[in-house]
């Protein structure tokens, strides 16, 4: 007799065939532990050079706590899918990665994948240092394991359900990794190449600045075009060449190298440490990336034009002029004697108060720029605990008003509480 569901053995094979594909793209083998290598066995070159791709990679951004040990993790990463801790990559055997063999941390940079073969979440940038050279790796990984061991063991992930289950990943993979470096350019300069290698490789700088899609990755076709990133926005790399003030390549090294442009601002926020680790490569380096960077520049969007400013604005506006006066002036006004050390950016030149949103300049004032050390080249106090929200929105209306001829934000002192309660800042 002629079954009365035909279709149930196909299904049944099709679900099988389903259930292989999945095992085969989430198992992952582990590769077996060493002891940890001695520090005397890397050779002191390919240390120094691994000191350097480690600057170049942002390595110690992520990977260093507030308050905690160089390269020692436990970093919270804010993520719309919930909360990431940034692992220990120093050479300790029970929390690190001192056991680790070279073809196991080149498994991790290339795919992603942990040594014992769990999935490692793409918060850690593989899909980008897969594109690094062998050599870069090796030398990466020689001037990891002779640092100090640390023992620190990083809090447990907070994420959403499913997406705490590990090997979901593999699936994430199939759609946004290409593993592999790309092969050099023959019609473009030695220095394009490098810095395509750098912006798009090592240097990871769509991680930050390229939007992300539902399910958390890069968006097609919208590489480098702005995002936000740790409640900060980080601006389009396409359209330096436009603005109150285009940015040159020269300009652009200088901010790289130093956290502060004459014409533009200064580093805040996420972008600081980066700039803190520029600082320390050669300049050649940061020099390459601005070539191949202007080389993506798109026209300029179509200018909004100006908006009437309402009432609320203008009252606004003069509370902000006085608040201006009393908390900001000194440093900040136009004869200030601050304005007049070295070149220290004008308001009228902003990034941050000619954006189209008033996140970053929000952020600014309620966090500051903290800091560093005697030879900072800039710092800010935090005004998070000095101005209520209204006053700091009263002070963003304000300096948007008097130092653009940009239409008013929207809504300012509403971002600023959400922002300061957290809402707005992922």
């Amino acid at each position: 007799m002629k079954s009365r569901y035909p279709w149930i053995p196909l299904l049944a094979v099709a679900a099988a065939v389903m259930a292989g594909v999945a095992v085969y793209l989430m198992w992952e083998k582990a590769i077996a532990p060493v002891q940890p290598p001695a520090p005397s066995s890397f050779d002191s070159q390919l240390t120094l050079r691994g000191a350097r791709v480690v600057a170049l990679g942002d390595c110690a951004v992520c990977h260093t706590a507030r308050d905690g040990k160089p390269y020692a993790g436990g970093l919270p990463l804010s993520t719309p899918f919930g909360t990431l801790y940034s692992t220990n990559i120093t050479p300790d055997p029970e929390t690190g990665i001192g056991t680790w063999s070279l073809d196991a941390f080149t498994r991790a940079m290339r795919r992603g994948i942990s040594r014992d073969g769990h999935q490692l979440y793409p918060a850690f940038p593989y899909i980008h240092y897969t594109r690094m050279s062998d050599d870069d790796i090796a030398a990466a990984y020689a001037y990891l394991m002779r640092r100090d061991p640390i023992v620190a063991k990083a809090p447990p992930n907070a994420l959403i359900f499913p997406l705490n289950f590990r090997p979901l990943v593999a699936f994430w993979n199939v759609l946004f990794l290409r593993t592999g470096p790309e092969k050099p350019d023959g019609s473009r300069s030695a220095q394009w190449n490098r810095g395509r290698e750098l912006v798009g490789g090592l240097g990871h700088c769509a991680a930050c600045h390229t939007p992300l899609n539902f399910i958390g990755g890069e968006k097609w076709g919208h590489a480098l075009e702005g995002a936000v990133i740790d409640g900060w926005e980080a601006p389009p790399l396409t359209r330096l060449a436009h603005g109150p003030v285009p940015w040159t390549a020269a300009h652009l090294v200088t901010y790289l190298r130093t956290g502060i442009s004459s014409s533009h601002g200064a580093a805040a926020g996420p972008m600081l440490p980066v700039t803190q680790a520029l600082a320390t490569v050669p300049q050649t380096d940061v020099e390459a990336m601005a070539t191949y960077l202007f080389s993506l520049q798109k026209p300029a969007s179509a200018n909004s034009g100006t908006a009437s400013v309402t009432a609320a604005d203008q009252a606004s506006i003069r509370r902000g002029s006085v608040l201006f006066a009393g908390a900001c002036a000194s440093c900040h006004g136009d004869k200030s004697p601050m304005q007049r050390i070295g070149d220290r950016p004008s308001l009228a030149t902003s990034s941050a108060i000619h954006a189209a949103t008033p996140r970053n300049a929000i952020r600014m004032m309620l966090e500051g720029v903290p800091w560093q050390s005697e030879h900072a080249v800039h710092d800010m106090p935090a005004f998070d605990e000095v101005l209520a929200d209204a006053q700091i929105g009263d002070l963003a209306v304000y300096l948007r008003a008097t130092y653009t001829r940009l239409p008013p934000w929207d809504g300012v002192t509403q971002a600023v509480t959400d922002i300061r309660n957290g809402g707005a800042a992922k």
